[in-house]
């Protein structure tokens, strides 16, 4: 056993000798400067790259002129606590956390986990919050997102996405019922010519879901052209096309044209946003029926405009917010 212990010992000094004389080569000036001025034997620390980090919008707040404020408010306060998280909130528990923390029934999570994913960290911007049907007391709102996560090599992932949030009326807030995140499908093989056309006209601004439902080949040529044609006179910015639109006109069982790729939403035309009273209605009455010329059979907006076929023309509280473009086929 003395003999080990002797052995065992000598060969620790041996090492801590061995180490300490590492450590004297590595000092300041204690090797051979190398070619390039640099002492042989020195190890310099690499620190790895910074990461970008993920932008970080302000949470999208109603405008003044909204119908129901708290009712957009609340929604999109339920879509940020689900598809946004800091650093390590990543997971079903802490989005349900989250969401008890607003007063909302924490069994939401399960309705969105596609947009509860396992990335560290990721940043929503909403793009815009209208009403996908507002009654007295209940209410769709189509939360239109921008997203970004950080990637396994720490890159910044962007994406988005639409989410149909249905609330009801309640003390002393309104209470979110049911999400319903878009699903636009995968990109088709051949999309049809206007696709790339659409995509690539700077005067129509389409949000990250809306770009995947052009790509997926499910929207009608008639919508397409509706937009190319729009664009000539109108710069303009689309909310919602086909995903994340309700299945049904909502309060009623009347299938909308969105679903089915005979739609789109125009929320801002010329930079001006169409909820806001201060935006013309003469320039939003136009639009409208340039739309109409263009083919709609359906044109709702936040004024009724006189003429047109039958009812080509409407208003309601649901189109406050946007000019709804839709075809037959």
């Amino acid at each position: 056993m003395t003999s080990v212990a002797n052995g065992t010992g000598v060969a620790r000094r041996t090492v801590l000798w061995a180490g300490l004389l590492v450590t004297g080569c590595a000092g300041a000036g204690g090797g051979r400067p190398g070619p390039s001025g640099t002492p042989t034997g020195t190890r310099e620390a690499v620190q790895a790259p910074a990461q970008v980090p993920l932008p970080g919008p302000a949470l999208w707040q109603p405008g003044p002129d909204e119908l129901q404020p708290d009712v957009k408010r609340r929604a999109v306060e339920v879509v940020a606590a689900v598809a946004a998280w800091p650093v390590g909130g990543q997971g079903v528990e802490a989005a349900r956390r989250r969401v008890v923390v607003l007063g909302l029934p924490g069994g939401l999570v399960e309705q969105a986990q596609g947009l509860i994913t396992g990335e560290p960290e990721a940043t929503v911007e909403v793009v815009d919050a209208q009403y996908g049907g507002l009654l007295d007391d209940s209410a769709s709102v189509l939360v239109v997102c921008r997203r970004w996560t950080r990637g396994p090599d720490g890159s910044v992932v962007e994406g988005g996405t639409t989410v149909d949030v249905r609330l009801s009326r309640a003390e002393p807030r309104w209470t979110v019922t049911e999400l319903h995140p878009g699903a636009p499908g995968a990109a088709a093989a051949t999309p049809a010519p206007a696709v790339a056309r659409v995509l690539a006209e700077p005067r129509i601004e389409l949000p990250p879901e809306a770009v995947a439902d052009l790509r997926s080949g499910a929207v009608h040529d008639s919508v397409l052209e509706a937009m190319l044609r729009l664009a000539g006179p109108y710069a303009f910015s689309v909310s919602v096309v086909r995903s994340g639109h309700p299945l049904d006109v909502f309060g009623t069982t009347r299938p909308s044209d969105h679903p089915l790729g005979r739609a789109f939403d125009v929320w801002r035309i010329d930079g001006h946003p169409v909820v806001d009273r201060a935006t013309s209605r003469g320039l939003i009455e136009q639009f409208m029926r340039d739309a109409a010329a263009a083919g709609s059979y359906n044109v709702g907006g936040p004024l009724a405009v006189q003429g047109g076929v039958g009812n080509q023309f409407f208003t309601d509280d649901t189109h406050h917010d946007h000019v709804h473009v839709g075809f037959k086929s």
